[in-house]
């Protein structure tokens, strides 16, 4: 199946080259970088880029992308940084070396695995400080929890806490925001009589505060995924210009395999469409129209397409199939061109763990 397409094309030179500038920028403030190579689905490329880049972790939400990682033969520290479920505690302490938390029953169990590998694991307590996804939202209990660690479980070393916005309630990592998480570590290290050693203050979106210097002096790790894979939210959404990173790192590619005029809006009586929806359709005559070899099992939303060539407009998807209209489009489409596309963070989840989509190293 040589050249098949869909395809997504990756530049691991350019991708090197933005772990290095992130990495180098926010060593120069103290801040190590953990890697999250989840948004790639865990290619063993991509995370041997993180890790030749100069990240001092490699992180994952997935334990099955750690162990792909550990057998392409990188030796950095291992970080799962989803919450672990009970039933993958042993594996958790058997692959990575750190793990984010947030409840006592997991913590007790992972003491216990720990003991059974004769391992000390470390762990980073997470606070919820806003955006209501992981973490403790009662910080006497978090420093109650921190105190069982650092006195109780013997198998388990307390790293540091850490904290997560943006994922889910859309908070921004406000300097505010994170002097709260500071104040939360001095909190608990007054309680365990020690010193921290990591102060995590997200994942991307608290780059901003290293791009526009006003990240609070102790924070001293982030987790990064899109903002070195993709390079787009922060200046995106953020106005955060970030011209030292490229932005060309992923390109899927799909094969037009039907080309003919036809009406814009459907004729004969709608009902729902393959996945259950009702569509709107607005009725714009006879028009051109493309059909690509691709449909949403391989990328999810075709809204989040974004075609490269000038003119082309997404329409919609089937499972299989991509309509696009390509009515005003500057190329003349036939059969059989390859058409491109740049992607955002939800489109690359897909494509990267999608069987039917091909990938091609650059």
């Amino acid at each position: 199946m040589k050249d098949r397409y869909p395809r997504v094309e990756i530049d691991l030179v350019h991708l090197k080259h933005n772990v290095e500038a992130v990495v180098r920028k926010c060593g120069e403030i103290g801040i190590d970088i953990a890697g999250v190579i989840k948004g790639a689905t865990g290619l063993p490329e991509v995370a041997k880029a993180f890790d030749e880049g100069g990240a001092k972790w490699i992180a994952s939400s997935r334990l099955e992308q750690i162990r792909d990682a550990i057998d392409a033969g990188i030796r950095k520290p291992m970080m799962l940084i989803r919450i672990p479920m009970l039933t993958e505690v042993e594996d958790m302490i058997r692959l990575c070396d750190y793990s984010l938390e947030s409840e006592v029953e997991v913590l007790k169990a992972a003491d216990e695995e720990a003991g059974k590998q004769g391992k000390i694991h470390n762990v980073i307590l997470m606070a919820d400080m806003g955006d209501l996804r992981e973490g403790f939202w009662d910080k006497d209990e978090m420093a109650q929890a921190a105190l069982m660690v650092e006195r109780d479980l013997k198998n388990l070393h307390l790293a540091g806490i850490g904290t997560n916005v943006g994922c889910y309630g859309s908070i921004l990592p406000t300097v505010g925001k994170l002097n709260e998480l500071v104040a939360v570590a001095e909190k608990i290290e007054a309680v365990i009589g020690r010193k921290l050693e990591i102060i995590s203050g997200g994942a991307t979106s608290s780059l901003m505060r290293v791009w526009d210097g006003t990240m609070p002096e102790r924070i001293n790790m982030l987790r990064c995924g899109e903002g070195i894979l993709l390079a787009r939210d922060l200046p995106l959404f953020y106005n955060c210009p970030q011209p030292e990173l490229c932005q060309d790192m992923f390109r899927l590619k799909a094969e037009v395999i039907e080309v003919k005029d036809k009406p814009s809006h459907p004729v004969g009586d709608i009902g729902f469409d393959a996945f259950g929806h009702q569509v709107q359709y607005v009725d714009r005559g006879i028009r051109r129209r493309a059909l690509l070899g691709i449909g949403k099992v391989d990328y999810g939303d075709p809204s989040e397409l974004l075609p490269m060539e000038e003119g082309v407009e997404i329409l919609g998807a089937s499972s299989d199939h991509t309509i696009v209209d390509i009515e005003d489009a500057v190329k003349d489409w036939k059969v059989g061109d390859i058409m491109t596309f740049d992607v955002n963070y939800a489109i690359l989840v897909y494509i990267t763990s999608s069987r039917n989509v091909s990938i091609v190293f650059k």
